[in-house]
């Protein structure tokens, strides 16, 4: 598995070496900048899966480095504090900061905290994966799979079931010359009674539903003995 990278920004120079050599004893790839300006430089060079940011920096602020960090993404920050009052921590917290630590800690309170926070972002990046729409796109057409509709731009384009089902297969087997035999066995994972007619017959409806010349069609080609070639090209 890839090493997670951590960023920490600290200006204390032992504080910052300690947790390098630390954090990457643990198997992590760790830098380590001093303020908020090398922090700015490294980010716009470097990934990070997380931040260890230091609440008091030279020039800009922990908490104002939080609050900017927020409006460009979530990127997991556990914020440090040599001080340890209740108000700084939700201070911290309300400003976009994930976790809050105080020092002095015991670096292996810190790893507990880096794990679980990395896990928790996976796994709430693992959930938005899963409640993403599984759309096709080809040319200026999007084709919802779970909602069964297909978009041309803001306009709904209206396919019967097996209309849908043929341009489905089409969609998952792309830049591939698919036989009407095998056009036919796969229809039959979808539907209860596959088209009993020429599969030829479909494909023409479908191609006038997406405006597809029959004479140069731009997506659905016809290949003369052996069946046909769904080309998605460029979207627009």
């Amino acid at each position: 598995m890839e090493s997670k990278h951590i960023l920490v920004v600290d200006d204390d120079a032992g504080l910052r070496e300690l947790l390098q050599e630390y954090l990457a004893a643990q198997g992590f790839q760790v830098a380590a900048v001093a303020d908020g300006t090398q922090m700015d430089a490294y980010l716009s060079q470097h990934a990070v899966d997380l931040l260890i940011l230091d609440l008091m920096l030279p020039g800009e602020d922990g908490l104002s480095l939080a609050r900017r960090l927020r409006t460009r993404g979530s990127l997991p920050i556990i914020m440090l504090s040599a001080r340890g009052e209740d108000v700084d921590r939700i201070v911290g917290l309300e400003v976009g900061a994930d976790d809050y630590l105080a020092k002095p800690f015991n670096p292996r309170e810190l790893l507990a905290r880096i794990r679980a926070l990395l896990r928790r972002n996976e796994q709430g990046q693992a959930r938005s994966d899963e409640n993403k729409p599984n759309i096709r796109r080809f040319g200026p057409f999007g084709m919802d799979v779970d909602a069964r509709v297909l978009h041309k731009h803001d306009l709904t384009i209206q396919l019967t079931a097996g209309e849908f089902n043929l341009l489905r297969i089409f969609a998952e087997h792309p830049n591939r010359v698919l036989g009407r035999d095998t056009i036919m066995d796969m229809l039959k994972g979808y539907e209860r009674s596959p088209f009993d007619r020429s599969i030829d017959v479909r494909v023409t409806r479908l191609r006038r539903k997406i405006g597809d010349d029959p004479n140069a069609p731009q997506f659905i080609r016809t290949v003369w003995g052996e069946g046909y070639l769904f080309s998605p090209g460029d979207t627009v």
